[in-house]
């Protein structure tokens, strides 16, 4: 019997998002979807333009036009209630500096506020302990080290009721175990509903954590590959995501 169920709506809807700095496009014209607990890893080189992406699609860009929607709700209209759903770690992180870890994930958390209906609630005490953060949950954030300073950011990004997280290079300079656990997280995040979207160097992440690889140069994206296509790729072999990479961009950097 063919299976009819319709296939999740998105609920992060980006249109045609296009942000300029003076005269240069560092994004240009980027549609994209994503569905409830879907990873996408989002691929580029330096200067391709994926943190200016991210920080539009976060509420901490203006972009130029294009337009932008959390679950329908559109973020040019209702940004605060758009910015209270999504997740953010920026890079570095930015944290509460004077606060303890405890302190500024329980300040997010209730900055956030909970909502019925849907989204995924996650407690400041489950993400200390599932990141390996509990010993240190009393430590200034400005005491940290960088890969503790990560950890917190992606906490603080997952922490209350999110439905869509972005991360930007987060997974970055953590320890073996600390990466375990992060991609632990990332996948329970997304069993429970959670849209993950992050830009990341690291091909073996895209490789074993996402569901989605999308490729990013000149602003513009190139590659947008998942399902069997994705499936079809990885069964290539190791590599394949590298090869997909250095296929399709360009060899000259940013201008």
């Amino acid at each position: 019997m063919v299976d009819v169920t319709p296939p999740p709506a998105a609920i992060l809807d980006v249109e045609h998002l296009t942000v300029h700095y003076g005269k240069r496009v560092a994004v240009d014209d980027v549609s994209l979807s994503l569905r409830r607990g879907e990873i996408v890893a989002l691929l580029g080189p330096n200067g391709a333009g994926k943190s200016t992406t991210l920080l539009a699609l976060a509420g901490a860009l203006q972009p130029s036009r294009g337009v932008i929607r959390v679950d329908g709700v559109d973020a040019a209209a209702a940004p605060l209630a758009v910015r209270a759903r999504v997740g953010f770690a920026d890079q570095p992180p930015s944290l509460y500096e004077f606060f303890t870890v405890a302190e500024h994930l329980a300040f997010i958390a209730e900055s956030r506020g909970t909502r019925g209906g849907g989204g995924s609630i996650a407690e400041p005490r489950t993400l200390l302990d599932a990141l390996g953060l509990a010993g240190i949950a009393y430590r200034l954030c400005r005491e940290l080290s960088f890969g503790m300073r990560q950890r917190v950011g992606l906490a603080a990004a997952l922490v209350g009721t999110v439905d869509v997280v972005l991360l930007d290079e987060t997974l970055n300079g953590l320890d073996p175990r600390a990466a375990k656990q992060a991609r632990d997280v990332l996948a329970s995040a997304a069993a429970r509903g959670v849209a993950v979207l992050m830009s990341t160097h690291l091909l073996g992440v895209a490789e074993r954590l996402c569901h989605r690889i999308i490729v990013m140069d000149g602003g513009k994206l190139v590659v947008d590959l998942g399902g069997d296509g994705l499936a079809d790729l990885l069964a290539r072999g190791a590599g394949a995501v590298e090869e997909l990479y250095l296929a399709n961009v360009a060899e000259t950097g940013p201008t």
